[in-house]
């Protein structure tokens, strides 16, 4: 089958691929347009875990004040070099960051940031509570563990899903992105800061 411009032209607007990758798997999944999507993105986040090594001390300060003026927050979003912190896609993602922490409340960027005493008194209310619920011991262990998951999906910011789209996590949207723009993306640090609390 040939592969048609206007193809190629709607595969590259949905992904952001290159010409020549957009081209090439869309012949290998014989224009399917769809199929070619999710390759392109399977090989995109392949390449951004490669990248995850480099360097990221540029980037910018993305942010959000809720229409009613009672939340703001701030993110911290660094790459490689200022031309990608100038880029209005990475400049974008640092806007929806901003307002899925607004939105989400998470407390800490990545689950290495959680204090040991928080984790461990996780561990320990989880436990009781399978405890209460009648659960033999030879389980608890792994329910435990399974539940500290839950816990870390909603404490920490990577493992939150993205509220615009929930099924993808917080840093499967970064990986997509590193994908697509080509550099190593982190989130630094956020703050947010809402009226009474």
């Amino acid at each position: 089958m040939t592969v048609t411009t206007e193809a190629i032209k709607k595969l590259r607007a949905m992904t952001g691929a290159g010409m020549l990758d957009v081209k090439k798997t869309l012949d290998e999944t014989g224009g399917d347009l769809e199929k070619a999507a999710a390759l392109l993105r399977e090989r995109g986040i392949a390449k951004a875990d490669k990248k995850g090594d480099r360097e990221a001390k540029e980037g910018l300060v993305g942010s959000y004040v809720h229409h009613n003026g009672k939340i703001a927050v701030l993110v911290e979003l660094n790459c490689e070099t200022d031309f990608v912190a100038r880029n209005e896609q990475f400049q974008e993602l640092a806007k929806n960051l901003a307002i899925h922490v607004a939105m989400a409340n998470p407390s800490y960027v990545r689950r290495e940031e959680v204090p040991a005493s928080a984790v461990d008194a996780e561990r320990a209310a989880l436990a009781a509570q399978a405890r209460e619920e009648g659960k033999p011991e030879a389980i608890i262990e792994k329910m435990v563990e399974g539940r500290l998951g839950k816990f870390f999906a909603e404490q920490c910011l990577l493992e939150q899903p993205y509220i615009k789209d929930d099924k993808k996590t917080i840093e499967q949207l970064i990986k997509e992105a590193i994908a697509t723009i080509g550099e190593n993306i982190q989130v630094g640090r956020f703050a947010r800061i809402s009226v009474g609390e």
